[in-house]
């Protein structure tokens, strides 16, 4: 029984690798422009090597809400396997020319990512795609969906990461787009961390068996009123119990070197929070 077990899994694991690597392969013809080799190694490009990890941590979660689940049978998994996998690389991949077109939609990303070596922009680059693949596993795992379904919530989610994008923008002081764009990567860290809050959320949101559009659409505007509430009361908590006596806000744009400290501990708020609240509701 073990054996079998074992063999299975391997398969599995094998079957997981192909699409990994049709990924890969999708994410250097979608940007032609992008020289992995040079930038890795040859520019030492820190802002592209952070934009390449959360492209492959994105196509990750993506396959793993194709693989996560009962097994229906070798056979059948595999062909869902063959038809999800790609999905979720073309949702991926959609879903990243969709985010650079309306999250960071005030400068060019690529002069940013690739000239600039910004990683102000690479670490929200990175969030992302992040978040776009725990969307897309969402989107496509549990029973009772098919195709539909998942674009379904793929859309709904990828909505909502443009809306809490905006609201986070709103909600700070300052403008994030700018501060991000002269290298502020403190800003961008933070900015990072609320936009992975959101896609955890989106991941729970939809990760349940399909019962109806009207049931499961309910339960996923319940996490998005959440994530409306999480984000300044997480920022709340950081500035008056985890940095007292300061402005978060000015440690993160009104010193001569930002405060790389007081933007971790914002960004983590935000994803903490968002664990914490998919484990208890």
């Amino acid at each position: 029984m073990w054996l079998d077990q074992l063999i299975t899994g391997i398969v599995y694991l094998l079957s997981s690798m192909v699409v990994f690597l049709v990924g890969h392969k999708a994410f250097s013809m979608c940007r032609k422009g992008y020289d992995i080799q040079n930038e890795l190694v040859e520019k030492d490009n820190a802002a592209f090597a952070l934009t390449l990890c959360g492209y492959y941590l994105g196509l990750i979660f993506a396959i793993g809400g194709v693989v996560s689940g009962p097994s229906h049978g070798l056979t059948e998994d595999l062909i869902d396997m063959a038809v999800y996998g790609l999905l979720a690389i073309l949702l991926l991949n959609i879903s990243a020319m969709i985010n650079d077109r309306f999250i960071l939609s005030e400068f060019q990303i690529h002069k940013e990512i690739l000239e600039d070596q910004n990683c102000g922009t690479g670490v929200v680059e990175f969030a992302v795609f992040v978040a776009s693949g725990l969307n897309i596993f969402g989107a496509v795992s549990g029973e009772g969906g098919d195709i539909t379904t998942a674009l379904g919530f793929w859309a709904a989610g990828q909505l909502v990461l443009i809306v809490i994008a905006r609201y986070y923008n709103m909600m700070t002081s300052y403008d994030v787009h700018e501060h991000i764009e002269k290298d502020n990567v403190a800003v961008g860290v933070g900015f990072a961390g609320a936009i992975l809050a959101v896609g955890n959320l989106l991941r729970a949101a939809s990760a349940g068996d399909f019962v109806s559009w009207q049931e499961n659409m309910l339960e996923f505007a319940g996490f998005l009123a959440i994530a409306l509430v999480l984000l300044p009361a997480m920022r709340a908590v950081t500035d008056r119990i985890l940095l007292p006596g300061r402005s978060l806000a000015d440690e993160l744009v009104n010193q001569e070197k930002p405060n790389l400290g007081a933007a971790f501990m914002e960004a983590a708020s935000y994803v903490g929070a968002s664990f914490l609240i998919t484990w208890c509701v």
